[in-house]
């Protein structure tokens, strides 16, 4: 009795998990039509989903490449992701798993392998850095301005004995602004820190963050430099008009950055729902840049992983990252936050390049050599995204973000990181977002 009981639980459970490998395999499903714009991680998520279930699925993508922000350059010999670097939280984390199947290499970056000097090179003990971290950890916490007020003038307003200190402004750059994406002056005082966070130290992709969308594109029908002019949804059948032609869907997932919706770059016909419109215009894109210089030895201390340096502007080439700690370049990672990131795109490569090696003369001495090479971003400026990565600005609220998490007219769909407020930001969150719209497209298949 107990056998046959056991032989039909196992029939069951089979039947279970085979019928929901193939939901949506039916007639009705194989009629429809799923165009995905943009090929970034939530495009390509949404596109993998759908794809396992059996339905049709195109993607449309405007730049000659997969991946949108996770872009990786190794014209140097190191890989230097323009976009992401780091998976935050990896414990239960969606791409921790993609990253071991598309043999992303990862290595554990130690936050507090760090030392900061200021400007006249003298190191800052680790007693004061001790100090001053754990204040900041307790009183930006303490921030509770008003939903219109930025963090930066809430904060200010509290504490103005920081105002001048150098330190708390390399501390209010380095990690607030690099964590969030926005300028102090924009971040809002009341949901900055609003949203979740998976469990463990973050990791860095050391061989390149597109390894994972390069897995995730494997077998989709991608057509790239297709941009889209324009997304006509008011009959039955969508259009959507390309440089390349017409496409027909029944549904459509947009999936482009924030950036690019704010441009008004794709029309949409009808316009779109004036709560949706709204979001667009008043959520923000923030600006982080990042610059990588080699040299044929290093100068620095190898066995750090980060030095700091606390200049008088905010979010000017404040922190440095020892590319030597985990690959065999003799290389560093500067980045630029906040509004001086949008600065940095007008500069020219010598200018930054002079800018930065003030800052590591005044730490090791006039007689370093200059890099033999560089390359940079220019998140803002680029047409393919107008800006980094989302926050939560004075006069948003976190739940802003959840307005993209309905459809419009169950005919058009939006995923991306600025669609899912629990992970906003981040590329789990954009992997997240488009799985989440690939169900809710299902839904509509039953």
């Amino acid at each position: 009795m107990n056998s046959l009981i056991a032989i039909l639980l196992l029939l069951t459970t089979y039947s279970s998990c085979d019928k929901d490998q193939n939901v949506g395999i039916n007639s009705k499903t194989q009629e429809k039509k799923v165009v995905i714009i943009g090929a970034g991680v939530s495009g390509l998520a949404a596109a993998k989903h759908l794809k396992k279930k059996g339905i049709d699925v195109l993607v449309l993508e405007a730049q000659d490449k997969t991946g949108g922000r996770l872009k990786t350059d190794r014209s140097l010999g190191v890989a230097f992701d323009e976009g992401a670097s780091w998976i935050h939280g990896p414990e239960g984390n969606p791409i921790t798993s993609l990253a071991s199947s598309a043999g992303a290499e990862t290595f554990l970056t130690d936050d507090f392998n760090v030392k900061v000097y200021d400007q006249n090179g003298s190191e800052y003990s680790s007693k004061i850095l001790s100090t001053a971290e754990n204040q900041y950890n307790r009183k930006i916490f303490r921030i509770n301005g008003a939903e219109d007020q930025s963090f930066g003038n809430a904060f200010y307003s509290k504490y103005p004995q920081y105002q001048n200190d150098r330190l708390w402004t390399y501390m209010l750059s380095a990690y607030l602004e690099f964590d969030t994406g926005g300028d102090l002056f924009k971040l809002s005082s009341t949901y900055f820190y609003d949203d979740e966070e998976f469990d463990g130290d973050d990791v860095i992709i050391t061989n390149g963050f597109d390894k994972i969308t390069n897995y995730l594109a494997q077998d989709i029908d991608i057509r790239l430099n297709n941009k889209v002019h324009s997304i006509d949804y008011s009959n039955e059948k969508t259009i959507i008009t390309t440089n390349k032609g017409e496409y027909e869907a029944d549904y459509v997932l947009v999936t482009v950055p924030l950036g690019v919706l704010k441009k008004n770059i794709i029309t949409f016909i009808p316009s779109l729902p004036e709560e949706t419109q709204n979001t667009i215009d008043n959520l923000d894109m923030g600006s982080v840049n990042k610059f990588l210089f080699t040299w044929d030895a290093p100068f620095w201390d190898n066995d750090l992983q980060y030095i700091g340096y606390t200049p008088e502007q905010r979010g000017k080439f404040n922190l440095f990252m020892n590319v030597g700690k985990f690959t065999s370049a003799n290389a560093l990672i500067t980045f630029a936050f906040g509004d001086y990131s949008k600065e940095t795109e007008q500069m020219s490569d010598a200018q930054i390049t002079e800018e930065v090696m003030v800052h590591l003369k005044a730490i090791y001495g006039n007689d370093i050599p200059n890099p033999t090479n560089m390359l940079r971003t220019k998140w803002n400026t680029n047409e393919y995204t107008f800006g980094s990565y989302s926050f939560a600005t004075n006069g948003t609220t976190g739940e802003s973000f959840e307005v993209f998490e309905e459809p419009i007219n169950d005919k058009i769909f939006f995923a991306g990181e600025h669609t899912i407020v629990d992970y906003r930001g981040t590329v789990h969150g954009a992997y997240l977002s488009g799985v989440r719209e690939a169900k809710n497209i299902i839904k509509l298949l039953k």
